[in-house]
């Protein structure tokens, strides 16, 4: 496996229990619709949230957040249309970013709630 696919896979795990930790419930991980996918879906205060998490070993070259570009987050609502009407989900719902800088020196985590809205 690719050097980054494996820091990415460390950096949900890492999301995984950072959410655990602050009690939400996870309903999803790496949750597909053909060539869409959401890494997390968690629910917390009778919310649904859809997560993308953004790992990276360095700041050097940006945050990881930064990669999370329109086209990401349109992909991202466009899973959640799909999702929502599959489950007929009635729940408010919320898109987050986990970004991540993690190595061997250091494992910080930056949770941004509400990170953009949905169009629909």
């Amino acid at each position: 496996m690719a050097q980054h696919f494996e820091l990415g896979k460390q950096g949900e795990k890492v999301a995984l229990q950072y959410l655990l930790s602050k009690g939400y419930i996870i309903h999803h991980k790496n949750w597909r619709c053909g060539k869409i996918e959401i890494d997390l879906i968690a629910e917390k205060e009778e919310r649904i949230v859809f997560i993308e998490v953004k790992t990276r070993s360095t700041d050097l070259y940006g945050q990881p957040e930064e990669a999370v570009d329109d086209k990401k987050e349109q992909q991202l609502i466009n899973g959640a249309q799909i999702f929502a009407e599959k489950h007929r989900l009635e729940e408010e719902i919320r898109f987050d970013i986990i970004s991540i800088i993690l190595n061997k020196d250091e494992v910080r985590i930056n949770h941004i709630e509400e990170a953009f809205t949905d169009t629909w």
